[in-house]
């Protein structure tokens, strides 16, 4: 993730090209890995910095922050947010990249919530604080014959049962801007500073237009983080027409092949949710119909990310 220079670098420059928001100000940050983020903030002149790590990173973590001169302004914690004692009654600012694939699948969003609820000041600030996701649609036939396809017939056998369990499981990959085939719609806005953890299941509406006569084989999720808090606007784009990053997009493969013509529309609503027995996990419903020149199809189907 340090690789990925989109999102590194973006949380460099909102810290460092807004350094009033830091400076002597106490920062927790949450999740802290390696410390980078920690070690942005100290550097920019915030007055303490407490990194919550609890895997292993932690260690070194402690070891970097040494090397690097700054153990007298980050203090180290590992183990969980929800279970460490923070010495300090309140902070002034939580940072966090706590966003997962599909933005919701592995995130931190509720250690965040935990976080802001339990420590942050009245009017503190939390970055990023706005998170949104979209939804496009894709020709990708040369995937979908090559992937899913291919087990309807696997040297003469019928192995399709593993075909529907592959349409189930969303594919984590990065979709070439070309292969867009509609507008793209917003399906949710968090605003992390006010929401809470229930707001991350949502059912939302959705109207794909065709910019153009293709074949549409799969809908594409992505999304976008804002920090509307700095002196101007600030954030990345995970979308297929921006630089790439670590997150990829999310790519659901329908059931059926849509033939669709510019202008004509894809309807439908898209319901997500924690998945009841591992809330890291996350359960889609997609709901979609086209009634096209030469397509017409209603549809609902079930995608796990697990």
């Amino acid at each position: 993730m340090l690789k990925d220079t989109v999102r590194t670098k973006t949380y460099q420059n909102v810290i460092y090209q807004n350094k009033f928001l830091f400076k002597d100000k106490v920062v927790l940050d949450v999740g802290a890995g390696t410390g980078i983020l920690s070690l942005f903030c100290a550097k920019a002149g915030a007055k303490h910095v407490y990194a919550v790590e609890c895997s292993l990173m932690a260690d070194m973590a402690k070891e970097i922050v040494q090397v690097n001169g700054y153990a007298d302004v980050i203090t180290v914690l590992k183990g969980k947010v929800e279970e460490i004692v923070l010495p300090v009654p309140h902070v002034d600012i939580i940072i966090s990249e706590w966003m997962g694939y599909f933005l919701l699948f592995e995130n931190m969003l509720n250690t965040v919530l935990y976080a802001r609820d339990k420590w942050l000041i009245t009017d503190g600030i939390v970055l990023p604080d706005k998170a949104s996701l979209y939804l496009t649609a894709i020709e990708d036939s040369e995937y979908k014959e090559d992937k899913i396809e291919f087990w309807n017939n696997v040297y003469g056998f019928n192995m399709s049962c593993i075909k529907k369990q592959s349409m189930m499981e969303p594919l984590i990959d990065t979709v070439d801007q070309n292969q867009i085939v509609t507008n793209c719609h917003l399906l949710k806005t968090m605003d992390i500073s006010n929401m809470t953890s229930g707001d991350a299941a949502f059912t939302a509406p959705f109207k794909l237009v065709a910019e153009r006569n293709d074949y549409i084989h799969a809908l594409v999720a992505y999304f976008d983080v804002s920090f509307t808090k700095c002196h101007k606007f600030m954030g990345f784009s995970t979308g297929p027409r921006s630089r790439g990053t670590h997150w990829k997009q999310t790519v659901l493969y329908l059931e059926d092949v849509l033939t669709i013509c510019e202008g004509e529309e894809l309807v439908g609503s898209m319901t997500v949710s924690p998945n009841k027995k591992n809330a890291r996990d996350v359960d889609i419903v997609l709901q979609y119909s086209l009634t096209g020149q030469r397509c017409r199809v209603s549809r609902t189907q079930h995608y796990k990310m697990r």
